[in-house]
């Protein structure tokens, strides 16, 4: 198989040949958090913010992200994705909404970056909709925490690659 690189025999950028891959069962989780003040995530969870249901809204928006990486991100496929799914956990301790997604596919590359375009996507809808009453609201901690299918097996954060 050709060597998989974003680069020509020239040096030059290029999608990667992805043509002579199997296609597997791909998955991707990702993660993410928005970090704000209490009384802005009381909003969110007793449904008073003023622009309406905000995940709601952050859940159509990541899912519709993830199905439009490859128009974002340069040189990413299209993937004809198999799963989307886009949830929000809201702590209360650490005044954050938790966001994760999980995206599939059936095909011959992973789906790792549409996964966290998911996430980064849903966080900043979820800026748009409170940043009348919270500007100073933080969006991080962005991350892969699960990729498996493919040639090199299953990675999860914190553990080892494994087949």
């Amino acid at each position: 198989m050709a060597e998989l690189t974003h680069f020509d025999e020239q040096g030059r950028a290029r999608m990667v040949d992805v043509g002579a891959k199997g296609e597997t069962h791909r998955v991707a989780i990702a993660r993410g958090e928005v970090r704000m003040l209490p009384e802005t995530l009381r909003l969110v969870i007793e449904g008073r913010a003023a622009k309406g249901d905000v995940l709601g809204v952050a859940r159509v928006a990541g899912i519709m992200a993830a199905k439009k990486t490859h128009e974002l991100i340069p040189l990413c496929h299209p993937i004809l994705l198999t799963k989307v799914e886009v949830d929000f956990t809201p702590d209360e301790d650490r005044s954050v909404i938790e966001i994760e997604a999980r995206v599939e596919t059936l095909g011959r590359t992973g789906v790792e970056m549409e996964a966290l375009t998911a996430v980064s996507v849903a966080a900043l809808t979820i800026y748009d909709m409170l940043k009348a009453v919270d500007r100073g609201m933080v969006l991080g901690e962005i991350r892969l925490e699960h990729k498996s299918g493919g040639r090199s097996g299953v990675w999860e954060r914190g553990g080892a690659a494994r087949e």
